[in-house]
């Protein structure tokens, strides 16, 4: 995974006056914490900031009072409606430093057939990773599955240098027979009526 490098500066006044005010000049606050530091507040550019967050999982290298820090995204807040980036809590890594994070899940291949559904009961799987190799995705093949089968954590094939760190008996993904409608009683009517 490649490192998205942002600028910062860091952050004198608090509060909803002074958040308020970094948002209208199209920056984001942000708090980096982490190995034990005190939290450092920042702002990061807004646009630079929605672009790099678009990557699941990004590692993150930020200039914090000329010091070198590496950082991964812990919490994101976006606005209700607007669907903005209002705050993000950033947590201080280390490179070969193992870090618990979820990646996404995705399925291929084809279902046996039949009239079965696919049913993604998690999306995503928790693991412990290298910080600095942080999958982005897991995919798992379906194919021939039935109705009533089902794919549990530790039977995903994970990439290279991770670990499963969530239950391994969880189940991700099942598949489940589809309901056939029964017709309803205006449709029995028309028909006797015809």
């Amino acid at each position: 995974m490649a490192e998205i490098k942002l600028a910062t500066e860091v952050r004198t006044e608090f509060g909803k006056g002074a958040a308020r005010r970094i948002r209208r000049a199209n920056q984001v606050p942000a708090v980096v914490y982490g190995h034990g530091a005190e939290s450092v507040h920042i702002t990061l550019p807004g646009h630079e900031l929605l672009l790099a967050l678009r990557t699941a999982n990004v590692l993150i290298g930020l200039e914090i009072d000329g010091k070198d820090a590496l950082v991964i995204p812990k919490a994101v807040q976006r606005h209700p409606l607007k669907g903005t980036i209002e705050h993000v809590d950033l947590l201080t890594v280390k490179r070969g430093e193992k870090v618990n994070v979820e990646i996404a899940v995705h399925a291929e291949g084809d279902l046996a057939p039949g009239a079965n559904l696919l049913e993604f009961v998690q999306n995503t799987l928790l693991v412990e990773a290298e910080a600095t190799h942080i999958p982005e995705s897991v995919t798992v093949s379906v194919a021939g599955l039935d109705a009533g089968d089902s794919i549990a954590a530790k039977d995903i094939p994970l990439p290279k240098g991770s670990v499963l760190a969530g239950d391994e008996d969880a189940i991700v993904i099942q598949v489940v027979a589809a309901q056939a409608e029964e017709p309803s009683a205006e449709g029995e009517t028309e028909t006797v009526e015809a």
